[in-house]
């Protein structure tokens, strides 16, 4: 069509002769029939991390927070700091498939599916914290403006708390709609491959769809509405979550660079957790000629630019606390480098603003090893940066009588333990009952891959 590929898209996109029957078998076989010793093995440790994380939320509810390390001088610290991790952790999925699919990068098909549930699966890992945060997690619907018996009694529509809850539940809803869409094709045809009770379940879940030209044109325009809806939350959403801490007057904190900040790191770590989880997903599931080197390659290079961005940040943010000429802002960022917490921030510098570099080498993107480890590295890294945020900026107040130092209870790592216990359990389970990749946009690209290969 006269355009000027990508070296991603010169490559195949599918390294298999396949046709399109096999591209069926290869990918909902893993549906059809059982689970394997691997996925049994992963379940139980995923789960066992579960369990724990409920038996932790389940005590600290029935006493009360005072069961974390929290003080007077650190009110935020562990709960607020996941809260930020999973959210950022989910913005790849919308990215890959909302952003990537309006400007028509072919390289998303194999991955967007996997990237889609793993946001699903992440917000609703980052909404557990502000309830237990809540002490009362029965009265969560507190904070919606819903018609009440309390009168005149409303929220308050100024604080960026509220706004986390109207931006976070929109960006949810939005996503799970826009993944569910584009799971119908491929529930179709479990459908028409099924029997009996699960025929039914998957005849339930495709809402009739028939597979004719009207179908199909409809679903696509669909996907382009969904995905336009899509698009701007991928900066909304962060951009409120930087809010919790930019609209207030704490040093470190009171800064217009945390809006592109936050949404830059989200992106940043979220595409590192797909990485680690597609990794993981196309060794396992046999799905190296879907999976392929070039999409890893690709993400890798996301990680760069993105890396660099946050990095930038870092400095950033260090120049304008010593520009402004203000005591109580130089001393914060000091205090981060130098401070009893300097250990983590230098954690933080070494995994976000040295190890993308490493991606600049082909030899490095092309090793699914190196990948994974970096990849895992990142996120460390994007969680310390959550947490020198918060609990730098909170355990050195303004008085130093108010100083005070923050540690992390048991029942603290518990929960967090727990949560990473929900996130795999829930992305174990998605692979087993539903299609990893999406079968229809895969057998969309097998000949745009071909022949892109022999003319290159």
């Amino acid at each position: 069509m006269g355009h000027d590929y990508t070296s991603e898209q010169r490559q195949p996109l599918i390294t298999k002769g396949v046709d399109y029957g096999q591209i069926s078998n290869e990918i909902l076989t893993h549906i059809e029939r059982g689970p394997n010793a691997k996925w049994w093995a992963c379940i139980i440790v995923t789960g066992s991390a579960l369990l724990l994380g409920m038996i932790a939320v389940a005590y600290q509810i029935k006493t009360g927070i005072g069961t974390w390390g929290l003080n007077k001088t650190v009110g935020w610290a562990w709960d607020i700091t996941n809260f930020v991790f999973w959210v950022g952790i989910g913005h790849a999925g919308t990215l890959i498939s909302a952003i990537l699919l309006l400007f028509r990068q072919k390289w998303r098909t194999s991955i967007n599916r996997a990237a889609e549930a793993m946001t699903i699966f992440a917000v609703m890992c980052a909404g557990i914290f502000p309830l237990i945060h809540m002490g009362r997690p029965w009265l969560a619907h507190w904070v919606f403006p819903l018609p009440n018996m309390r009168g005149t009694l409303w929220v308050n529509f100024r604080s960026p708390l509220l706004w986390d809850v109207f931006a976070i539940s929109t960006y949810f809803s939005v996503s799970a709609v826009f993944w569910y869409v584009g799971m119908i094709p491929d529930l179709a045809t479990l459908r028409d491959r099924a029997v009996g009770f699960r025929k039914k379940i998957y005849s339930l879940l495709s809402f009739g769809w028939d597979g004719s030209t009207r179908t199909w044109h409809r679903y696509e325009i669909l996907s382009l509405i969904l995905a336009g809806l899509c698009t701007p939350l991928v900066v909304s959403v962060h951009t409120i979550v930087s809010m919790d801490f930019a609209t207030s007057v704490i040093p470190g904190w009171h800064t217009t660079i945390f809006p592109p900040y936050f949404v830059a790191g989200a992106v940043f770590s979220g595409f590192a957790m797909v990485l680690t989880l597609l990794i993981i997903t196309r060794k396992v599931m046999n799905f190296e000629h879907y999976i392929t080197v070039s999409h890893i390659e690709a993400m890798c290079k996301v990680l760069i630019v993105t890396g660099m961005i946050v990095s930038l940040a870092y400095g950033t943010e260090f120049f304008m606390a010593w520009y402004s000429a203000n005591e109580y802002e130089r001393f914060t960022f000091i205090n981060r480098a130098t401070g009893p917490y300097a250990w983590a921030y230098w954690t933080m510098v070494t995994c976000n603003v040295i190890s993308p570099h490493f991606f600049w080498f082909k030899k490095v993107r092309t090793s699914m090893v190196a990948v994974f480890i970096l990849s895992i590295v990142v996120n460390i890294g994007m969680w310390f940066e959550r947490f020198v945020i918060i609990v730098t900026s909170l355990h050195r107040d303004f008085l130093p009588s108010s100083w005070a130092m923050y540690s992390p209870t048991k029942i603290e790592i518990f929960t967090f333990i727990g949560s990473l216990g929900l996130f795999f359990t829930m992305f174990l389970l998605f692979v087993r009952f539903l299609p990893a990749i999406n079968v229809a946009e895969i057998k969309t690209v097998k000949n745009f891959a071909r022949a892109n290969t022999k003319k290159h």
